[in-house]
C-alpha cells in the first residue's frame, strides 16, 4: 500500500505506520486490490489529508464508508468527482445548506473547495471493495482514523467536529469538548434526514463559531462546473 501522506500529517501520525495493525491493514488492502476493484484509487486513499494539512484543520466532518459505486469515491467524505451525480445524502446536505445559508444547489458534488478552506472531510474507513458497502470495515482503518481524530483533538487551536449519525457520534469520546466544539445531528441520508438533519443549521453554526473566534467563515457555496 502506497502511503502518500503529506509531511504535516506524517509527523503527527508517525507512530501508527510501524504498528502491527497498520502493517496488516496495508497487506489486506494490497490483496484486495490484486483480486478486486477497490475505491478510491491508491492515489486518492489519503486525499483528505492531502487537501487539508494538519495545521490548517478548522473543521472535521466525519463520514463512515467510501462510496462503493464506479467513479464516485475520491478520498473525501460525502464528496464525488465532477461529472458524477451527487448521491442522496449529499443532495440532502445541499438542501440543508440552501435552507440554512441560502446557497444555490450546485450541479456537482465535488467538495474540494471545502477541504481547501480547512474542512477535513474524513471517512472512518478509507477503502471499500466495489459495490460491497462496509466490505473493509473492522480491518484496521478505524484504528488509523481514530488516531487522526486524536491528533486533531491535540491541536492548540479549537476545531469544530461535525458528527452526523450514530456511527460518527460514537467518536465523541475522543474529543475534548472543553477545548473544541461538537455539532451533531442525525445523518443526512434519506432514511433519517427528516428526523432532525433538516433545519439543524450546521453550516451557520460553524460560521458563527469561527467568526466569534475572529477566523474567516467558510464559503460554503460549491461552484457549478461547466
Amino acid at each position: 500500500m502506497q502511503i502518500d501522506i503529506p509531511a504535516s500529517w506524517q509527523t503527527v501520525l508517525a507512530d501508527e505506520f510501524d504498528k502491527p495493525y497498520f502493517k496488516q491493514l496495508a497487506q489486506f488492502v494490497d490483496e484486495e486490490r490484486a483480486h478486486a476493484s477497490v475505491f478510491p484509487s491508491e492515489q486518492d486513499m489519503f486525499a483528505a489529508l492531502r487537501y487539508t494539512p494538519y495545521e490548517q484543520v478548522r473543521v472535521l466532518l466525519l463520514g463512515q464508508d467510501p462510496y462503493h459505486d464506479d467513479g464516485q469515491a475520491h478520498g473525501l467524505s460525502f464528496s464525488v468527482r465532477p461529472g458524477i451525480k451527487p448521491p442522496p445524502s449529499l443532495i440532502n446536505i445541499f438542501k440543508e445548506l440552501q435552507n440554512d445559508l441560502g446557497c444555490c444547489i450546485p450541479n456537482n458534488g465535488y467538495l474540494v473547495p471545502w477541504a481547501e478552506q480547512g474542512i477535513l472531510l474524513l471517512n472512518a474507513v478509507l477503502t471499500v471493495r466495489a459495490h460491497a458497502p462496509n466490505s473493509h470495515k473492522n480491518r484496521g482503518w478505524e484504528q488509523f482514523t481514530d488516531a487522526i481524530i486524536r491528533a486533531v483533538n491535540q491541536k492548540s487551536t479549537p476545531v469544530i467536529f461535525v458528527l452526523w449519525g450514530s456511527y460518527a457520534q460514537k467518536k465523541r469520546s475522543l474529543i475534548d469538548e472543553t477545548h473544541h466544539m461538537v455539532i451533531q445531528s442525525v445523518h443526512p441520508s434519506p432514511l433519517s434526514a427528516r428526523n432532525g438533519f433538516f433545519r439543524s443549521h450546521p453550516f451557520s453554526k460553524i460560521n458563527t463559531a469561527l467568526v466569534e473566534r475572529a477566523e474567516q467563515p467558510i464559503n460554503w457555496q460549491i461552484p457549478d462546473i461547466e
